[in-house]
């Protein structure tokens, strides 16, 4: 399939402070935006707002998932983003939507948590399909949690996270399957 470059897509923020706006992110191949009717299930299970929490968006791509979370009341945001012009567009996103705590990383997902030593509330985990990251990411992410944190993840398939971790919820939309993960504790 061939992609066009130079056109901008478009997702709006669906709920909290920023309702309605618009994000644009370049058309790039595997970039796929989490579906409204998705991130709404999410923030149903998240509690809606996100008052105080701390979030990490590690695979970025259209900004929905961070943006949506600081709409919602996020107190601090890192975003991760590998491909240059969509972490130019997430620049963008933030500041036309004048977002403040909100720090940008051009990095690769994996290179990037495996050096990080914060941790936080909530990590978004939306890496893309078929290419084999869940298995590298998950066993690292334990310690960047803090202690009643979650994961978000979505993927092409129902997962097994593993040892250690707790499917608290799960649901399916067309061909995404996306989870909310807990650390189970000993």
């Amino acid at each position: 399939m061939k992609v066009k470059t130079g056109t901008l897509n478009r997702v709006r923020i669906i709920g909290g402070d920023w309702r309605s706006r618009t994000l644009n992110f370049p058309n790039q191949a595997g970039l796929r935006p989490t579906p409204d009717r998705v991130r709404e299930t999410l923030f149903n299970w998240l509690g809606q707002t996100l008052y105080g929490k701390t979030c990490l968006d590690l695979f970025a791509g259209s900004g929905a998932l961070g943006f949506e979370a600081l709409s919602r009341g996020a107190k601090q945001l890192v975003m991760v983003e590998q491909n240059r012009p969509v972490l130019d567009a997430l620049k963008k996103n933030s500041e036309m939507l004048k977002a403040q705590n909100v720090e940008m990383n051009h990095a690769d997902g994996v290179q990037f948590i495996s050096r990080e030593t914060r941790q936080y509330d909530v990590i978004f985990l939306d890496p893309p399909f078929r290419q084999e990251y869940l298995p590298k990411l998950l066993p690292l992410l334990p310690e960047r949690l803090t202690p009643e944190g979650v994961v978000y993840v979505e993927s092409e398939g129902a997962i097994d996270p593993g040892e250690g971790w707790e499917v608290w919820r799960c649901s399916r939309a067309g061909q995404v399957h996306f989870h909310l993960l807990k650390r189970t504790h000993a």
